[in-house]
Formats: structure tokens, sequence, C-alpha cells
């Protein structure tokens, strides 16, 4: 927000408003002016719950809220404990055809449980989610041997990796990352459709006038091309891919689509 105050030349305030889901805090940029000046940080998780929470709440993802700009995704990593006998997807499947696995998540909806989900639909397993709140207590039972498998945000698991107290198996994307070169993607492991980022974007209350839209739009995307925030952004595990309006748009609507169904086919609730 540093860059965007600059770049705009407004103070800039961050009003965190966890709970519900990230849903307070949508609904509260929902009910906020639409000047240019109230705007959301949305991720995986909100298109998730366009889905999960829809007729629970008095407001639509979908129709209340307006895409500004897509600014950098974050790929899932497949981890298991160090010691594990599991060494691949293939070794996943087969350990969960042969007996009851347990996998961890940072809570429900959230990529990591939507991850496991479409796994299990996309192999026919039916790994057990147990749902943690938050990411750090799932990997600490995982390190403890107590969880079989977690698929993690990077930036969570990505430093217990390097220190060989976890073990990934699996990058869900298709392209390796320069931090964990030798880690096979899921598009490599033959399940392309396991394609999973916990992305980071933006959004506005829907009435927000499109020349205000576009104009932050700009702004975000020239900020994403800074030498220091792309070298920062990738040092943490994201990848820097700004994305305007429209296209932002299609995205947008493709992830809420794509998780509506896991959602339905799994029968997922957000009770």
């Amino acid at each position: 927000m540093g860059y965007l105050k600059t770049s705009v030349r407004d103070p800039t305030l961050i009003d965190n408003k966890p709970g519900a889901g990230a849903m307070l805090g949508a609904e509260a940029a929902v009910r906020s002016a639409a000047d240019g000046y109230n705007i959301l940080a949305v991720n995986m998780t909100h298109s998730v719950n366009a889905t999960l929470f829809q007729g629970r709440v008095k407001f639509d993802l979908n129709k209340d809220l307006k895409p500004v700009a897509f600014l950098a995704g974050s790929p899932v990593l497949v981890v298991v404990p160090a010691n594990s006998p599991i060494h691949s997807l293939e070794d996943l499947v087969k350990g969960a055809k042969q007996k009851p696995l347990n996998a961890g998540s940072s809570g429900l909806g959230t990529p990591s449980h939507l991850s496991l989900a479409l796994f299990n639909q996309l192999n026919g397993t039916s790994i057990q989610h147990i749902p943690y709140k938050g990411g750090s207590p799932s990997l600490s039972d995982l390190m403890a041997g107590q969880l079989d498998v977690i698929f993690s945000n990077f930036p969570e698991s990505i430093p217990f990796v390097k220190a060989g107290k976890l073990r990934a198996i699996a990058i869900a994307t298709d392209q390796r990352n320069a931090q964990v070169p030798e880690v096979p993607t899921t598009a490599e492991a033959g399940m392309p459709k396991l394609n999973v980022e916990q992305w980071t974007a933006v959004m506005v209350p829907a009435a927000t006038p499109d020349a205000v839209v576009n104009t932050l739009s700009q702004e975000l995307v020239q900020i994403m091309q800074i030498p220091e925030v792309v070298a920062r952004s990738t040092e943490l595990g994201f990848r820097v891919d700004p994305k305007g309006p429209a296209e932002f748009t299609q995205f947008w609507n493709a992830e809420v689509q794509r998780w509506s169904e896991v959602i339905q086919a799994a029968g997922i609730t957000a009770d």
C-alpha cells in the first residue's frame, strides 16, 4: 500500500476485517462509497465464497463488486512429513486407496481445502479433510506426523521444505518454481487440472465509475512492474502477472465457475 500511496498521492489506510471466511471485509467494501477510495484486496477464497455463501449473506460478490486488477499468484505446494513413505502424487493416490489418509487445511473453503477436494475428485480418492484455524497449526501437526499431507500455500510451507522438516512432492502449476526446481509440477505428474494458485487481486464497489476503475487499475499494474516489487514478490513465492479489469473479470468468472463445480461435487457447505 505504500507504493499506492506514493502513486496516487493520497493517504492510504489499511482496515483489516478478518472473520467469517473473509466475508466481513467483503461486506464492508460492498457497503462503502463507490468513489475509488475504497478498495478490497481479494484472493482465491473470495471466488470460493461466491458460491459457498450464496444466499447466506445480504450481498453478492459477483454483482456487488467490480474487478480492478489481478496482481500475483502463489502456487499450492503439496507437502508431506520429511519421513513419509509418500514421494510423489502417484504414491499419494496409491496410499489413499490402500488406507485412510488425513489432510490438514488452513480452514473451510481455503485453497488448501479446495485443492484437496479437487485432488480427490480427479483421482477417485477420499482423503479425509481436517480443517485448522490457520496454516501454521496444520503444518505443525504435519511435521509431528499427525497428518499425512497438506496442499499448502507456498509461502507458508516453503521455509519448512528448505529446512528439511517437510518434503514437497508436487507444485500445483504447469511450470517448476525456481525456489524448488527439483519439485515436479502437477502437470508433469499427469494432473494438469490440479493447477491451483492463491492469487491476489483488487476489487471495488460495483457502482464505482469505469473511468475511476481504469485509473486505479493502471496505477496498480504499474506498481506491480516496479523491479523492487517484482523481486520481493518472487522471493516470497509469488508469480507477478498484473492484469487489467477485462482480463481479471474473465479470470474471476472462470475461478467462480471452477470452484462452484468442485464445491457442489464435494458437498462442501459453509457450516
